[in-house]
């Protein structure tokens, strides 16, 4: 497939099928994760993949939407703010670094005929607690991960000339 043809194809799935991800497909997802390019090749991530009952129920409890309790699986997406690079005038660059990652894991995972979305608007102190974080840990995104139930949408996007300066 074409990386735009790829690009085009990922969307921000709201509806998941009971269906579990096959691990050999969740291995290659990973596999392309590792390979994100990160500042000064720090890799300053973690990721924690949430499949069990017992798991799942408390990271729905960090973001309680009906949509997202229907994702088969989760990925839960941190900083390790410990080994992040920062810039000589102060510039964190962990946040740059997992959104990179996290978008492997959407194309990856896209490619594999899987969907996915980013959700960002969690409560990360309840997920901290629940998940016994370790001091230099944030979590930073919360990937649901599966088949679709619903249908891709048209995406809309500003026209090439108004992105370019």
């Amino acid at each position: 497939m074409k990386f735009l043809d790829l690009v085009k194809q990922r969307y921000s799935c709201r509806s998941y099928q009971a269906k579990s991800v096959e691990q050999e497909k969740l291995d290659y997802v990973m596999e392309c994760v590792r390979f994100a390019p990160s500042a000064v090749n720090k890799q300053p991530w973690k990721f924690r993949i949430v499949k069990n009952d017992e798991d799942k129920a408390k990271l729905q409890r960090c973001y309680d939407r009906e949509w997202f309790q229907t994702a088969p699986m989760y990925v839960i997406c941190s900083i390790l703010h410990d080994v992040e690079w920062v810039r000589a005038d102060g510039k964190h660059h962990g946040d740059i670094d997992i959104a990179i990652a996290v978008e492997h894991l959407c194309l990856a995972a896209t490619e594999q005929g899987l969907a996915t979305c980013w959700v960002c608007n969690f409560d990360a102190e309840k997920c901290i607690r629940l998940f016994d974080f370790d001091d230099d840990e944030e979590p930073a995104v919360l990937i649901p991960i599966g088949y679709a139930a619903d249908e891709v949408r048209e995406k809309t996007r500003k026209p090439v000339e108004e992105i370019i300066g």
